[in-house]
Formats: C-alpha cells, structure tokens, sequence
C-alpha cells in the first residue's frame, strides 16, 4: 500500500476517535443552546446564551472530570489553575505588496451567508486563512482557535471537536487540514514553446500538541501530485507522501508578559513582504526548511533569529536539505500601529558547491565558484485610516561570488489609496520594481541580484516566468470587493531587464537553482535589447464558506522584443514558438478543516 494511503488511514483512524468522544460533548453544548446546526454560522441578530451555559474549549464530560480545574471571573475554563487562552502564541501575519484593506462592516461574508441569510454585523473568525486570501499565506501552525475558548463566542462548526482537545488538565491537540485542487492551462509555458494542461492536487493533514505554554510538537504530512502535463513536472509540482512541518519548540524565555521559544526541525518560513522569504504556497509542494528559529514575538515588536538549510522536495523519497546551502539571518518587525509595519534585517546565504558563474581568467573560461552573500534590509508599509496606502522595501547585497566580489540591491516603491466609501470600496496601487543586474557579466563585481526564497508569482504579474533579479517593473493594480465574500485583483505590468547583457532569471528560489533564478534566457552582445513585454493579470476569489474557496485567474504576457529574440539556454535562436505570447489560466479550488 502506497505511502500516502496508509499515512492518510491512520490521520482519518485517529481523528475519528477523537471526534466520537468529544463531538457528543460539542453537540450537546451546541444542542443546549439551541443553534440551528453544527456547521451553522449564528446569526449576529440571535441572542448570545448566558455565560453560565457556555463550556468555553472542551466538552462537558471533560470539565466536569477535571481535578482541580478552575473557572476564572470571565467564565475561561482553566485546568489547574493553567490560563490556555495565549496558547499558541500567535504570530501576527505582515501585509505582503499591494495589500487590500480587509471589509469590517455589515454584510455577507461567504456565499453560505448569502444562501442561509446569515447577514452579520462584523466579519467571522478566521482561524487558517487571511480574509479572503488565495493562496494560503499563513503556515497552519499560526492557525488561530482561540475564540473557541470565549464564553461569548456563537460561531461554531463541525469541526470544533478536533480542535483545541484536552485529554489531561494541561495538554492541548489541535487537529487540522486541507485538499486543493488546480486546473492549469498554459500556452507557450514556461516561455519554451508546448501548450500545457494538467490538474495539481495536494493534501495536507496537521497535528499541533502542547504541554502548557512550555513544549510543543508540531507535524503537518502532505501529498502533492501533478497528471497529465505535457511537459516534464517541475520540481515544486510533486512530491508523494512527505512532511511539511515536524518540528518541536520549547519556551526559553518570559520577557515583559510574552515568551520567547526555541523551534527546532522542519518548518515553514515567512517574513516580511515575502519578497525575498516565503512560503511560497502558489507551489503545489510549498516551501519548508531544516534547522533552528528561535523567536520573541510582542505586542508591538517582533525578533526571530534562525538558521536553516532549504529542503529540495524528491517525489518518491524522503525529502532532504540542501546540505551545501547554508541561510540565516535575524529579522525585527515594529508595529507602530495597527496594520502599520517597520521591518529591518540581516541574511546571509552560503552555497559552497561550485554554482556561482564568476570572471574569466587569463584562458577565458570562466571560473564557476562558491559563494557567500548577506543582505541588509529594511521595509515600511502600512494604511493611514483606510485611506492612504505605502508600502516601501530597500535591499543591499555583498559578499563573495566566485572569484569576485558582490555588489548588488533591489527596492520597491508603492503608493496606493483605498476608497473605502466607494461602491465595490476599490483600492489603487502604481508600483516600481527594481532589482539589479550584472552590467559587464564575467568582468569586474558581480551585480545581480539574489532573490533568494521568494513568492515570485505573487509579485511579477502571476505568470511564473520571471524572477527579483535584473528586472524593472514597473506596474498598475486594483483591488475590488463586489460583496464582502468576492474579491477581486487586476494587474498590468510593463517590464525591463536591467542589464541587456546579463539574462533573464526565473521565479525559483535559491534552493531549486542555487545561484538565484534559473536562466531563462540570456544575450550576452545586449543586442536583444531589455523589452521583456507587458503582462495583463486578472484573479478573482469565491469565499464560499469558512473552509472552501475558489481562485480564477488568467494571465497574458505580450512578448516584448527581447522575447523575440533572446536565444534559449543551449540554443542559439528562438523558435516561432518561444517567441509568442505566453498565457495562463487556472481555476483552483480548496477546502480546509
């Protein structure tokens, strides 16, 4: 029997047994107060039960059987004396590039809503998911139940009795996942001439346990598959039967009412605009690391200090580091206000495997090399009373490549303005995108940038062809909302190499091609020119329901010359085919539990 299946069996095997004993509690609770049904959201306008009838985080039978346990004056439950209402820490998720402001008033939230007539005061609970975000951003173990604890909360669902489950007085097991499905159809993809239609489908299974605040295991299990491509899947695309998350933590520190922690293992990682560290969840694998974080994380002010090794997914093995790829680096958030944050940080990535294309020498080869590159850093982004928006990021690069030096940066401006008593409440963004690239490549300091781990396709008009190396961009975006539940983004991009004679770099991190981007093509006369073309992107997202939600985009890249001209890796010329347009449309579809 196939990996996946038997780990799949298990997870559901587990699950069930844990949801028979503590769903009869749930649903007599829910029963109690008389709610229209288990997966039911409540009506803001029905009436909230007394306190006193409310079992705020675990069932009846297990607080009754509790020694010791103590209720405080809020009504929160807590087992000898132990208050779980700041467990997990949660992290709070920075805004990426060209954030929307997040619908606060009155109105229907999903199409469920809509359907039950469930029209609500305030927005729910969003326990995994950012408002109306596809993809998914935030790593599952920043997943946020806590209102399950509030002895006011009416919002309940079927999947409550598998969350924040309390076999003993002072552990925790919150049990979690998703399925996602993708229809792709790309023409001329990845700029090397096929049509290519296939289907990603990817399943994730979580479990977060903790012993009080003071330890933590954390595993998350998935299974990412691609069919029917016409060309050879990509490394992101597959990977059977694997894990995206084991990892353990343990407090080390309380300062000023916050604990600090030691997380040790395979983790996700994200920090920042995600330009240069990211998840990167538009990949039917994700994004995950080997290695050690260790994090404070405060009202106001935020400090993470890790280092890692970036893990190459392998389809039918167990995946493992890049054991010649060294990163880390120390990373401080300030939140001068709600919604407002100052970022500042130091990484640093050492590859010591021969990848780095240095000089020539005197026999004009040109020397490949090790390299060891740190970046400085620093971003501001934020709103100003839901109107005015900013988001600005700086970046400097040196170091050793090959045999030269580094000298490289990156920036970003964005100025936009959010109409929040608009129809639709439409916010405008113009942007600037600027990542170096190497002017005289083989010759003198080495100027191209690394992107290192970033969400490329987020950034550079969704089409997964380019990357943050020797590019300029400069683009428009709109965000619209027609209801509260249906958002909708549109992009148009005009983009430029930075230096004609170094190439055109792909979105893939530093661990799938150890230098940066993959080449995707590249004059070395910079007789091509720097046109790349413009690229048109449109996405819309259907929130169904607190767990389902549907993504449509389509994306059309208008060859610029350079497109047209450029020769291929290895190739000498550019067919007809390479030389088109490039077009992406994708439905996807996901729900979590």
């Amino acid at each position: 029997m196939p990996r996946a299946w038997m780990a799949a069996i298990g997870w559901l095997a587990a699950i069930g047994v844990l949801a028979i004993g503590r769903g009869r509690g749930r649903a007599q609770e829910i029963e109690a107060k008389q709610l229209p049904g288990l997966d039911a959201p409540v009506s803001a306008t029905q009436e909230t039960p007394p306190k006193s009838e409310v079992i705020p985080y675990t069932t009846k039978e297990v607080v009754e059987g509790l020694q010791g346990a103590e209720v405080d004056g809020d009504g929160c439950c807590c087992p000898s004396g132990f208050d779980w209402s700041k467990v997990p820490p949660i992290y709070v998720t920075p805004r990426t590039g060209c954030f929307a402001i997040t619908p606060s008033g009155p109105g229907y939230y999903s199409a469920r809503d809509v359907l039950e007539h469930n029209y609500r005061e305030k927005p729910p609970k969003y326990p995994t998911l950012p408002p109306f975000v596809s993809p998914r951003f935030t790593p599952f173990f920043d997943a946020d139940y806590r209102y399950l604890d509030d002895p006011n909360n009416t919002q309940f669902d079927f999947f409550d009795p598998i969350k924040r489950m309390h076999a003993t007085p002072n552990s925790m097991l919150t049990l979690g996942g998703e399925e996602r499905l993708r229809y792709m159809d790309e023409i001329n993809s990845r700029l090397a001439g096929p049509n290519n239609k296939y289907l990603l489908t990817r399943s994730e299974v979580w479990a977060d346990f903790w012993y009080k605040d003071r330890f933590r295991v954390f595993v998350e299990f998935f299974d990412a598959r691609s069919t029917h491509q016409n060309l050879k899947p990509l490394a992101i695309d597959v990977d059977h039967a694997d894990f995206l998350d084991l990892f353990a933590e343990l407090k080390i520190v309380d300062f000023l009412d916050h604990p600090g922690y030691l997380r040790v293992g395979r983790q996700e990682m994200l920090f920042g605009s995600q330009r240069l560290i990211s998840t990167l969840d538009w990949a039917n694998t994700r994004r995950t690391f080997d290695g050690a974080r260790a994090y404070w994380h405060g009202d106001k002010f935020d400090a993470d200090i890790f280092i890692t090794q970036p893990v190459v997914p392998q389809v039918h093995n167990l995946d493992a580091p890049d054991s010649s790829i060294l990163f880390g680096g120390v990373w401080t958030t300030y939140r001068p206000a709600k919604g407002q944050f100052i970022d500042f940080y130091y990484l640093n990535i050492n590859n010591d495997d021969n990848v780095a294309p240095g000089a020539f020498n005197k026999k004009h080869v040109q020397v490949k090399g090790t390299y060891d590159t740190s970046t400085f850093g620093a971003r501001v982004a934020g709103d100003y009373h839901n109107g005015l928006l900013w988001d600005f990021e700086g970046m400097y690069q040196f170091g050793d490549w090959s045999n030269q030096t580094t000298s490289a940066g990156a920036y970003t401006t964005g100025m936009g303005y959010n109409f929040a008593n608009v129809l639709f409440t439409p916010s405008f963004w113009i942007y600037y995108d600027w990542a170096s690239g190497d002017q005289n490549p083989g010759f003198g300091q080495h100027g191209t940038f690394n992107q290192l781990f970033p969400f490329g396709h987020f950034y550079f008009a969704q089409i997964d062809d380019f990357g943050r190396q020797n590019i300029r961009d400069l683009n428009f975006q709109a965000n619209f909302r027609l209801t509260p539940w249906i958002f909708t983004n549109v992009q148009y991009h005009i983009l430029h190499l930075d230096s004609a004679k170094d190439a055109l770099y792909g979105p893939q991190g530093a661990g799938l091609a150890p230098q940066g981007g993959a080449i995707e093509r590249q004059d070395k006369t910079g007789k091509s020119g720097t046109d790349i073309g413009q690229c048109l992107h449109w996405l819309t997202n259907f929130h169904l329901s607190q767990h389902q939600d549907i993504l449509i985009g389509y994306a059309h890249l208008f060859a610029g010359e350079y497109l047209k001209q450029a020769p291929t890796p290895g190739e000498a010329h550019v067919t007809p085919a390479q030389a088109r347009d490039a077009e992406l449309f994708y439905v996807q579809y996901s729900f979590r539990w």
